[in-house]
Parts: structure tokens; C-alpha cells; sequence
């Protein structure tokens, strides 16, 4: 059984309903996770992930289907209200209160980050329920009687919306919340695999989080590699695929990837994917880090000189592998040999 893997899509929920569930994967579910976590979120249409803010943490969230509507008010009384479609993301600061509403005709699933490994909420009903129908009243300036409706029962997390869903007219407007990761032209893009990308440099809004829409198609690998200085949550959003974790005592942890899990590789730990079958496979890949960054063996290999890597190796130079010169490594690479059996 692999530390570094774990299903958030059959794992158990932390909430559900006939409207919809959230489930979520942190330290005590998926204990090697450090800095980050994971939730899946699924609302049917007319649900509502009612207003709740995030204690401890920043958020960036994909929507993997679906339309959805969310509403924020954020520090300094910071409003934002727009609408998130398939394939599109949103940012929430930590503190901030916001909801998610499905406005579409079809189940919407998003997939959230967060840049804690202990995730903590408070929600908008069961902070007005822990106060008193008289510091209610002093608040809205309201007779303490007004509040006798309210019921003072746990928050159910997702409720139902009556009547029809209202969008206003301004959430089509351009906000920094919103970014359109599947528009954009793919910055890494490779005949056998491309990287969209959600980081600062184009996503101003980013602070200590960032993501990778991963695609590595059948001809195509993930090379070797680590991440010096950044932690990699990744969360498996189509095809299947097979990966490796080397780490620090020297043991080697491979397993295979499906559809809904989620792996974490520790920062500066070497790893490396590739596609298993004939379809091609997709990685919500999230980071601890605005601007995440690696080193790969293909550069590595050319940073040394042939005397140093014959020396390390107990290679004859003569003997040793024709190196490409690889001043930038590319991220993906061609698959020019069959799957191997592990050793």
C-alpha cells in the first residue's frame, strides 16, 4: 500500500445529502500531505454550498463540470460575485466568506485546494445561530424577536435554492477571482503533451498556491524530476497512469494511477509519470508555491562534465551514454521505449 496515494473520489465523505457531498483528503486521511489538501465538491442543480469562510488557508478551486455561481466578500469589505464554468478556476483568500451555487442544468464537481494540511472553516448559519436573538437584533438593529425563526440546528452544508437561480448582471464582468485555464493557449505544449498553467505570472491573484492542467499523451512521458522548493498535490482527472517516489531512505514507491485519486510528493523528492494504455492522461497537479519550479535528470545530466559523471557512475567516459545537450529541461518527454517492469 502507497504513503503517497489515496482515492478522493471513492474515500469517505464529510458531507452528504440527496443534493450533493464533499469530500476531502488531508493529514488524517492521507497523513504524508504537508502544506496542502484536497476537496471534491458536487452539487446538483438548485444546490448551494452555503456561505463559509476558510480559517487557516487560501483556496484555488477548477471546475471539472458544470456552471457555477460564487458570491465573496473578502477583507475591507471586498465584494466579488461571478460566474465559474466548466474547465475555468477561482481563487478564495483565506477569511473570506463565499458560496458556491450550481446556476447549471447538469451536476457540477469542483475539485479545491488548499494550502493547509489541516483545513478549517466556519460557516455563515452556525455563527449566526451561536449568537443571541438579542446581539442579533442590536446587530441588524432589529427587535430580538425577529430572530425567533431561526433555528439553532448544525449547518448542513448544502441546501437547496428555491425558485430560479439569480445571476447578476455584473458576474460576467473581468475579476482577478476568475481565471480560464482551458482558453488558454498552452505555454509547455509538446507533440506528445502540453501544460496549461495557472501561476503568478499569469494569475495575479496568487499567493502561495498554483496549478498545472497536465495532459501526457500515450507517445509521452513525465521525465524524471524534483521540485526543489515546492510540494506537488495532483489530482487525477482522466486516464491512467503509473508513477514513482524515490525517497530520502532509498526505497522506491511506484504504484498506478486512476481516475479521482490524488498523489503528494514531498518537496525535492524525485518522481516521474507515464500513461499506461492508449489514452491519454490528465493531472490537476496543485502547488505550495506561486511560481513552482524543478530540476530533471535530462538537464542534470548536462550540467556535469563526462569525467564528473564517469567518476559517479563507475562508468568507463567511453562507455557512458551519448547525453543530449539540455541547457532547459521540456517537461515532457517522448516515450521512445515500451513500459518496463519495475526493478
Amino acid at each position: 500500500m502507497s504513503t503517497h496515494v489515496a482515492s478522493l473520489r471513492d474515500g469517505p465523505s464529510v458531507f452528504e445529502n440527496e443534493l450533493g457531498s464533499i469530500s476531502q483528503l488531508d493529514t488524517s486521511s492521507l497523513p504524508i500531505l504537508s502544506g496542502l489538501s484536497i476537496k471534491r465538491i458536487v452539487l446538483g442543480p438548485g444546490a448551494i454550498r452555503e456561505p463559509q469562510w476558510n480559517v487557516n488557508a487560501n483556496q484555488i478551486a477548477y471546475v471539472t463540470s458544470g456552471t457555477v455561481l460564487v458570491s465573496m466578500l473578502g477583507n475591507a469589505d471586498e465584494f466579488a460575485s461571478f460566474v465559474v464554468r466548466t474547465g475555468q478556476m477561482y481563487h478564495v483568500e483565506s477569511g473570506a466568506i463565499y458560496h458556491i451555487e450550481n446556476v447549471g442544468e447538469e451536476e457540477a464537481e469542483i475539485i479545491a485546494a488548499l494550502r493547509t494540511s489541516i483545513p478549517q472553516h466556519f460557516s455563515l448559519q452556525s455563527s449566526v445561530s451561536a449568537m443571541s436573538n438579542a446581539v442579533l437584533g442590536n446587530t441588524y438593529d432589529l427587535a430580538a424577536s425577529a430572530f425567533d425563526v431561526f433555528g439553532r440546528a448544525d449547518a448542513s452544508q448544502i441546501v437547496r435554492r428555491d425558485g430560479a437561480a439569480v445571476v447578476p448582471d455584473t458576474a460576467g464582468f473581468p475579476n482577478a477571482h476568475l481565471f480560464d485555464l482551458d482558453d488558454q493557449i498552452a505555454p509547455l505544449a509538446y507533440p506528445y503533451g502540453q501544460a496549461k498553467v495557472a501561476r503568478k505570472q499569469y494569475w495575479a491573484a496568487l499567493e502561495d498556491l498554483s496549478m498545472y492542467s497536465l495532459t501526457i499523451r500515450e507517445s509521452g512521458m513525465r521525465e524524471p524530476h524534483w521540485h526543489p522548493v515546492t510540494a506537488e498535490m495532483g489530482y487525477v482527472h482522466r486516464g491512467h497512469g503509473r508513477m514513482t517516489v524515490l525517497d530520502p531512505d532509498g526505497s522506491l514507491d511506484t504504484y498506478l494511477l486512476e481516475p479521482g485519486q490524488v498523489y503528494f510528493v514531498p518537496r525535492a523528492y524525485p518522481h516521474h509519470i507515464e500513461v499506461l494504455g492508449d489514452e491519454d492522461i490528465n493531472f490537476l497537479i496543485f502547488f505550495d508555491q506561486p511560481t513552482p519550479g524543478d530540476i530533471g535528470y535530462r538537464a542534470t545530466a548536462s550540467a556535469f562534465s563526462r569525467g564528473v559523471l564517469s567518476a559517479s557512475f563507475g562508468v568507463p567516459e567511453r562507455d557512458l551514454p551519448q547525453f543530449p545537450f539540455t541547457p532547459v529541461d521540456p517537461l515532457i518527454v517522448s516515450r521512445n521505449n515500451p513500459i518496463d517492469r519495475q526493478h
